[in-house]
């Protein structure tokens, strides 16, 4: 099993923290832009090679990696849910980040204006919900809570935001932070986890 992408990426950290619970042996191969544009049709990462099988989003790696363990794919519907709002906000964060670099910004572009409000709001509802209580699973956290924190780092990191007007969403990361698989796979720290 081959995974492609970069050490920096929200959505590579979730499906390396999931390969590294799963003890699913794998190799990790750094992406650039010109790989993922010739390996992958939708010219990002992550991206998944097991023998026949290619997998190009990192939603259906991990339904993969957690199915092919015998895990449950999510917890629950509010799980799932919350998974696909931090993917929402994810997406546009990064789109803010990237398309900043070429000088656009959402103080110039109405588009990204509303991309900002998605991100700002979502991280609003977010601080209002509760983490890490009601679930029961194989793992310390459930894929909608990982996916919460993969994108928060992230952030933190990019310095995309400040998590200082969301203390509960602060109090959320340390919590991970304490949690080594979580730790490892920091942009920092650069580890590849490959049991």
């Amino acid at each position: 099993m081959e995974l492609f992408g970069s050490y920096t990426s929200p959505y590579v950290r979730h499906i390396r923290i999931a390969l590294a619970e799963t003890k699913t042996k794998f190799s990790f191969t750094e992406a650039d832009y010109a790989m993922s544009a010739k390996l992958s049709p939708a010219k990002k990462v992550p991206f998944l090679h097991h023998n026949d099988l290619r997998l190009h989003d990192s939603s259906s790696i991990l339904k993969y990696v957690r199915e092919k363990a015998g895990e449950r794919y999510f917890a629950d519907k509010k799980d799932y849910d919350q998974y696909c709002l931090v993917n929402t906000a994810m997406d546009a964060s990064i789109n803010i980040f990237l398309l900043g670099k070429e000088n656009l910004t959402p103080e110039n572009t109405q588009y990204l204006q509303r991309q900002q409000h998605r991100v700002n709001d979502i991280l609003k509802l977010m601080e209002n919900k509760d983490h890490a209580v009601a679930y029961e699973g194989p793992h310390p956290f459930s894929d909608g809570e990982l996916r919460l924190g993969c994108f928060l780092s992230w952030g933190l990191f990019r310095q995309r935001f400040s998590l200082d007007e969301y203390p509960q969403l602060l109090e959320f990361v340390d919590k991970l932070n304490d949690y080594p698989t979580f730790a490892e796979t920091h942009p920092e720290a650069k580890s590849q986890i490959t049991e």
